[in-house]
């Protein structure tokens, strides 16, 4: 299995210092999560059913026509490699990887780029992988560039797969509301802007046609009734989205300042994380893992992907360990 963060449990044991005492930066996952309600006892005790309305509020919520709850985005990177013949399959590169490593795992042709070689080479491609915002690269693209890409590409029967995890920030930059067109599918996770990781649940936006199929190769009760009770209400709280676009947005910035503050100008970055490329990333990562403060350490390229830190007192603690072990 590839490397993620959030392995909390692993750092806490390697470094000897107690679980709650660490401070966990090694997730895009927003601190300020959605306020879950009481689930009913209903949710546990019956299968999940499919006409309970969180189709309704999630098309309302991505501006869809059709969308496939799922476990998380994770479930459909798995399953869609299954659903094409041997295809000649272009990557984002620096990116979750998982994305590449599905599509080799099922037999496929597989290259990884950066976005504007991959973008600047669309013959090569039956099917082109983009993350937008890119994670952990940052890269956005305009609209205009990913619905033509997708014309190349459909015209000859290929798929444009956007991942949009970290969308939700900024959704008037989403092309969810034109995933009804062949061949152009959108991951979406709630794990991500709403704090609900732990319900691992997301949701594919593409045509009819293709939903039916990745149902078909998941089976049914793709997703558990607890967490479609949960998201069906969270994503209908606009007024919450509202004023967590706003938080993330400031705290985001703020990040990016502090660690401009001790050399560490951002790379790239998004409403959920800042990502700095620096040659000496591994010795930063340790060092800051000594003092209980866990980071997202990437190899290639050497850099460090920063979560949102919760509060102010995070903000301080970080502050004063950069301060001691960056130069």
């Amino acid at each position: 299995m590839l490397e993620h963060g959030g392995r909390l449990r692993r750092a806490a044991r390697e470094y000897g210092i107690e679980l709650e005492q660490w401070l966990d930066l090694s997730t895009g996952i927003s601190p300020f999560g959605w306020p879950v309600p009481d689930v009913p006892a209903s949710a546990w005790r019956r299968l999940p059913e499919e006409d309970d309305g969180l189709i309704e509020a999630a098309c309302a919520y991505y501006e869809t026509s059709s969308v496939l709850p799922m476990a998380g985005s994770q479930a459909a990177i798995q399953a869609l490699p299954s659903l094409r013949p041997t295809s000649r399959v272009g990557v984002i590169a620096p990116g979750y990887a998982e994305h590449a490593h599905a599509w080799q795992r099922a037999g496929h042709q597989v290259t990884s780029q950066a976005a504007d070689v991959l973008l600047g080479d669309l013959s090569s491609w039956d099917v082109l992988v983009l993350i937008h915002p890119n994670n952990p690269g940052g890269e956005r693209f305009d609209v205009e560039t990913l619905l033509r890409a997708h014309d190349e590409l459909a015209t000859r029967g290929g798929w444009l797969v956007v991942d949009e995890a970290f969308m939700d920030v900024t959704p008037q930059h989403s092309v969810c509301r034109y995933a009804d067109r062949e061949g152009l599918i959108v991951l979406r996770s709630v794990g991500k802007f709403f704090g609900l990781a732990g319900a691992r649940a997301g949701f594919v936006c593409a045509s009819a046609e293709l939903l039916h199929a990745l149902r078909e190769q998941l089976g049914p009760w793709t997703l558990s009734g607890p967490s479609r009770y949960v998201l069906q209400h969270a994503l209908a709280d606009r007024a919450w989205q509202a004023q967590a676009r706003t938080r993330l947005s400031q705290v985001s910035g703020r990040l990016a300042a502090l660690l401009s503050a001790h050399g560490w100008q951002p790379t790239a970055g998004c409403g959920l994380f800042q990502w700095c490329r620096r040659d000496d990333a591994s010795l930063v990562h340790r060092a800051l893992a000594q003092r209980g403060i866990l980071t997202r350490l990437f190899e290639t390229p050497a850099s460090l992907r920063f979560g949102l830190p919760p509060d102010d007192a995070a903000f301080e603690r970080l502050d004063q360990a950069l301060s001691v072990i960056v130069p």
